[in-house]
């Protein structure tokens, strides 16, 4: 009797069409600086003795990095999906302004990797961003945070 396997599918990363055009220059940038790299490090071969040979160690520790980064970002690219929506509701690629009645917050709903809260950049994984998506203008949210629970009124989707 043949053995069934579960054939595992990689789950898709959503990207705002920015963060997907980021990353694909990231990766033509590490491409570029990989032939250097590999430049290096065939001098630093052509030196001679390899076992006490820094430069070559060296060389060798940063085109293996320049290796996983490039093979990091060509899976995001090849299982990377730029999210397409409407005008009327938070999805990802938008922004958002919330109120609390006392302050104004802007929040921009970005893919999984392109997360920078300080800039006000969440995921629509987070705990804001995953209350926000797929919310119209003027409902309000409930979000739990570990300080209590903050509701917020959405005032403007762009």
């Amino acid at each position: 009797m043949p053995i069934k396997r579960k054939v595992i599918r990689p789950e898709k990363i959503a990207f705002t069409k920015e963060g997907y055009n980021k990353l694909q220059k990231e990766l033509d940038d590490l491409i570029h600086s990989r032939k250097e790299a590999v430049e290096t490090l065939s001098a630093a071969r052509a030196l001679g003795d390899l076992s006490e040979n820094g430069l070559y160690t060296a060389a060798k520790s940063r085109l293996r990095s320049i290796d996983t980064e490039i093979n990091r970002r060509k899976y995001y690219l090849k299982v990377g999906v730029v999210t397409q929506t409407d005008s009327s509701t938070v999805h990802i690629g938008k922004s958002v302004v919330v109120t609390d009645g006392k302050q104004e917050r802007v929040f921009q709903i970005v893919g999984d990797t392109e997360s920078d809260p300080l800039n006000g950049k969440i995921t629509q994984k987070s705990p804001i961003g995953s209350a926000l998506i797929g919310k119209k203008l003027k409902e309000s949210v409930d979000i739990k945070t570990p300080s209590g629970t903050i509701k917020y009124v959405i005032k403007k989707i762009y």
